[in-house]
């Protein structure tokens, strides 16, 4: 109040600007209250009403004759949104501009709702932009917020609420601070901050409704100070008096020195009997050596907001009154000339200087000035609470450059230097992801751990990334590595366990065929035709040397290759087990007086059934490689457990793998059926009983090789099929050949065709 007396009287001594006018004022007290604060206007406007007239009939000359016609021409204030509000709706129908200094809602931006209300202090909106940006670049997501019973705080909080969500940032609770609040109600909340989670809480609300409930460490958005020349000086000039409008005065100096005023209009004492025991002030104490806010004036922020709106009706008043222009009068305003509210708004509007402090003071489109903060921080210096800048805000700035602050100058809460940490929940660290908490915020989450497969490389994932295919996350789950192709290679240890038994059988199944073909003009190796039996032995030693192709990496060429030479190996090696069994069956019938049967079924017949019962293999295999191949695939479907790539044939109709097999099995039952039948034959001519008995291998190879099959992992899978070949192929070479060669090498003479009808004995 008393800067604006001041700028009213420095502007009044100020020959460059209004020269010839002298700005008068009335002062109101609105008690921060909506019906105190209309009662005031409206007696205020009576008021000067009924100075008008007197001031009309009485023809006074003291009065500036500019202002004899004219009504109240502009309102400076109110402190308070919510007051405010109701001045500016009344005021603004009749375009009375209202000038305030310290309501900062957003709400009053409405121009079609308040069309006659500027300010001088920028729209909350800045200060909650400002707010936002201050809290997130200090890290601060969680928080929660305190506002006040008015419209600052509910339309502050609101809109801080819903940027801050925007941002990312979540709410953890709200308190509002009641009008009155008691000592139980302070303890209230201050017991719900100290034990939440959140270590921020943001306020909207005056520092005085704060001092009750927080002190050091607060940062706040202040206006920008300035140290007014000359206002100190008036301010200690200052004295009581009884004259009329020096009621607040009057009541100050009692409050400030603890002494009553008997004499003037406006003392405590006519309000309450207690201020009769106090001493009785003589109006010339010295305000020199009091210390209380109002003689601290070295920074000034919201009585500058004051001194900008004298200023800024003062400039407009000037213009108005054409006192730039060379009247009858040169360098004097004119007047006489009366003017409109409506014609001062909207010199007021367009108004636009430069003052005494280098900053330029206009308004925007909303009647708003530049939106400039100083950052506070509250810092206990002694006991006491010192307000210290520790940076700035510019809305008007770049988005990057509006926000500066320097952090080494903050004290925050019991003196530490260190930033606060405020959040619900510990980012997750890489490697894991955050999984919300059903019915709370999204900053409250737990950690989890990525699946296999997947990654997060930065702290605070929400979500895991999939890996590359044929790529897999490492053990930290923090980065995706090339899969390790698997396959049955040559240099694994089984590789080595099956490339021995492999040649071991295609060696063995030479020195077999070395034996036959040394004694193969001896009975053993003559009956049932010598000739099948080396077809035989070739046949096993394709499927011996038919494994090799399973192991190693798989290929275009060995993928189509493998299935094929397994199954005609083997389909060969079982038409020739058919044959001999046949022949077997025949000879045992050659026996019998009149059979014709083994002459009919002679070498021609034989080679002929062999080539028939191979041929369906051959076309079926011939088949399937030309029509559907098997072709080399990575397989990904091991990552998540053994974290390795599978390369293998992939069969693209399976079918064609089991009607190969399936043939196979179809021959090895018919000549286990024809075996079988024959196993009554006389015991020297033992070659179907070894039929049946290999037979018997064969099949318990075979059927234990299908669950194994289809329940091995990767390159287990072929492991366990080249196993059934070789164990397969170790039973008929074994149990058929192997008798005989023992008789050929060590009991020769047995080797004869007594001995093989039975009918050998000794000889000396």
């Amino acid at each position: 109040m008393m800067t604006m007396v001041f700028a009213v009287e420095e502007i009044n001594h100020n020959s460059s600007l209004l020269p010839g006018v002298k700005l008068g004022y009335q002062v109101m007290d609105s008690c921060d209250h909506v019906h105190t604060s209309l009662q005031a206007l409206l007696s205020f406007l009576s008021h000067s009403k009924n100075k008008e007239r007197t001031d009309r009939s009485t023809k006074s000359q003291t009065l500036p004759r500019c202002l004899v016609d004219s009504p109240v021409p502009a309102v400076i204030g109110l402190a308070s949104s919510s007051p405010t509000r109701a001045i500016a709706q009344t005021l603004g129908p009749f375009n009375l501009p209202l000038v305030s200094y310290f309501a900062t809602c957003t709400c009053l931006t409405d121009k079609h709702m308040y069309p006659s209300f500027l300010r001088t202090v920028p729209s909350d909106l800045f200060q909650v932009r400002g707010l936002v940006q201050l809290v997130t670049f200090l890290g601060w997501y969680w928080v929660a917020t305190i506002g006040t019973m008015d419209d600052y705080s509910h339309y502050g909080i609101q809109a801080f609420s819903d940027q801050f969500r925007q941002q990312g940032g979540c709410l953890a609770f709200h308190l509002t601070i009641p009008k009155s609040p008691t000592v139980a109600k302070i303890h209230e909340m201050a017991d719900r901050l100290q034990s939440s989670t959140t270590k921020v809480v943001v306020v909207f609300a005056t520092e005085g409704q704060l001092l009750d409930l927080l002190l050091e460490g607060t940062l706040g958005f202040s206006f920008p100070g300035v140290r007014i020349p000359g206002l100190k000086e008036f301010l200690l000039n200052v004295r009581p008096s009884p004259k009329p409008g020096m009621e607040f005065v009057n009541m100050f100096w009692e409050e400030l020195f603890g002494c009553r005023l008997d004499t003037f209009k406006g003392s405590t004492t006519e309000n309450y009997k207690g201020a009769a025991e106090k001493p009785v002030c003589t109006g010339s104490e010295d305000l020199r050596y009091t210390d209380s806010s109002y003689t601290d004036v070295s920074q000034v922020r919201i009585s500058y907001n004051v001194y900008k709106a004298v200023y800024a009706i003062a400039h407009a008043l000037h213009t108005l009154l054409n006192c730039d222009s060379a009247g009858h009068k040169k360098g004097m305003c004119e007047t006489h000339k009366s003017f409109t509210s409506r014609q001062l708004l909207h010199h007021l509007k367009t108004v636009n200087f430069t003052n005494q402090f280098e900053e330029k003071v206009y308004f925007d489109s909303n009647g708003e000035p530049v939106p400039l903060y100083d950052i506070i921080n509250w810092q206990k210096d002694k006991g006491e609470i010192r307000f210290i800048k520790v940076g700035s805000y510019d809305g008007s700035a770049a988005l990057r450059q509006q926000l500066q602050i320097e952090q080494s100058t903050i004290v925050w809460t019991k003196g530490q230097s260190q930033v606060p940490v405020s959040q619900c929940s510990v980012p997750c660290s890489p490697g894991s992801r955050q999984a919300r908490r059903p019915g709370e915020p999204h900053c409250c989450f737990d950690c989890l751990p990525c699946a296999d497969g997947e990654i997060s490389n930065h702290t605070g994932s929400t979500e895991c990334t999939k890996c590359p295919e044929y790529h897999w996350s490492d053990k930290d789950k923090v980065k995706c590595v090339a899969g390790i192709e698997e396959f049955l290679s040559f240099h694994d240890t089984m590789g080595y366990i099956l490339v021995t038994l492999t040649l071991l059988g295609v060696v063995l199944t030479a020195i077999i065929t070395a034996v036959f073909h040394r004694f193969r003009s001896t009975p053993i190796v003559k009956a049932n035709n010598s000739e099948i039996s080396f077809l035989l032995l070739l046949s096993l030693k394709l499927c011996f040397l038919c494994s090799l192709v399973f192991i190693g990496q798989p290929s275009v060429w060995t993928c189509r290759l493998r299935q094929a030479a397994f199954g005609i190996s083997f389909a060969l090696c079982l038409s020739c087990l058919l044959v001999k069994t046949i022949v077997v069956l025949l000879a045992f019938r050659s026996n019998v007086p009149g059979s014709r049967a083994l002459k009919l079924f002679g070498p021609s017949q034989q080679r002929m059934l062999i080539l028939c019962t191979t041929a369906p293999q051959v076309c079926l295999c011939a088949g399937w490689i030309l029509g559907a191949p098997p072709f080399p695939f990575r397989n990904p479907n091991y990552q998540a457990s053994t974290g390795k790539i599978v390369v293998e044939c992939k069969e693209p109709w399976p079918p064609g793998f089991y009607l190969v097999l399936g043939y196979i099995g179809l021959m090895a039952f018919v000549c286990l059926l024809l075996a079988f039948l024959g196993r009554k034959l006389p015991d020297r001519f033992n070659e179907a009983k070894l039929i049946t008995f290999s037979m018997l291998i064969f099949w318990a190879v075979w059927i234990s090789f299908i669950p194994a099959y289809v329940s091995s992992p990767g390159k287990f899978t072929v492991a366990v099929e080249v196993f059934a070949i070789l164990a397969s192929s170790f039973g008929l070479l074994l149990c058929i050949f192997v008798p005989k060669c023992y008789i050929i090498l060590f009991q020769p003479q047995r080797n004869v065709k007594k001995g093989m009808t039975g009918k050998y004995h000794t000889q000396t």
